[in-house]
């Protein structure tokens, strides 16, 4: 079992550090539907939320070193953004008990389809190699994507971390490159307290949390090293998949499928 979960966080570190993702929307189907698959004991889905959590905190970290490392991460923008969406966030989970859990689920599986949509739009790039240092971006606006995402993902319970990436690209105008680095930071902002959250009310499976973050961190730094060598037009299209994957899956999870 060791051995298998090593391979999945290896797996979800490499898209993690390569995309810019967080890697829970590819590690939580995997933990759930691939040890079964091999003879072992089913993972309930608390087990798996938990232990994922950890893993994304370990695997963003380590994908986000080399993107800094690669002048990727915009200090400026992930301090923003990040702030910004933890108070959407808070504020979310706070209001949550209000409003009915199938409206909040459809409004969220509207704003991922629309972030969906923008990845197929053409786009100029300009240098897809502009490092962070060359990015400027307008302030209020990054600061109303923020607090919405959060908001709307603090009601529904779902981070929302993939629909940042179309959203800074198509909208915030922010460089392919720029925005996986920025993501993978803002990313690990909010994983620290849900990680932190499940650590202390005892949530999390160590041996199991392990075994991923073992193989996750390297997964990253390969995922992170590669992904300044693929095109940028590349790293969107791959992208995009995984919105749509997720999109599909929240729609129908949204409408009872």
């Amino acid at each position: 079992m060791s051995a298998l979960l090593f391979l999945i966080g290896l797996a979800g570190g490499f898209f993690s550090g390569l995309l810019g993702l967080g890697g829970a929307i590819l590690m939580v189907p995997l933990l759930l539907f691939v040890p079964p698959l091999f003879g072992f004991p089913a993972l309930d889905m608390k087990q798996v939320a938990a232990i994922t959590i950890v893993q994304v905190f370990f695997a963003a970290l380590s994908g986000m070193v080399v993107h800094w490392r690669n002048r990727f991460v915009h200090k400026d923008l992930v301090l923003t953004m990040g702030g910004a969406s933890a108070l959407g966030a808070l504020a979310g989970g706070l209001l949550s008990d209000l409003v009915n859990a199938r409206a909040l689920l459809l409004l969220f599986a509207s704003i991922a389809t629309l972030a969906g949509v923008l990845m197929f739009l053409p786009r100029r790039e300009g240098d897809p190699d502009a490092t962070a240092d060359q990015v400027r971006f307008h302030r209020p606006l990054a600061v109303a994507i923020a607090l919405a995402v959060g908001l709307v993902g603090g009601l529904v319970g779902a981070p929302g971390a993939f629909i940042y990436v179309p959203l800074m690209m198509y909208v915030l105008k922010i460089p392919t490159r720029v925005t996986l680095g920025s993501t993978l930071a803002i990313v690990l902002f909010t994983a620290a307290f849900g990680m932190a959250g499940k650590v202390a009310t005892g949530q999390v499976d160590w041996p199991l949390a392990l075994a991923l973050v073992l193989g996750s961190v390297p997964g990253a730094q390969v995922g992170g090293y590669l992904s300044k060598r693929v095109r940028a037009g590349a790293l969107r299209w791959m992208v995009a998949m995984v919105v749509w994957g997720s999109v599909v899956q929240m729609w129908r999870q949204a409408l009872g499928g």
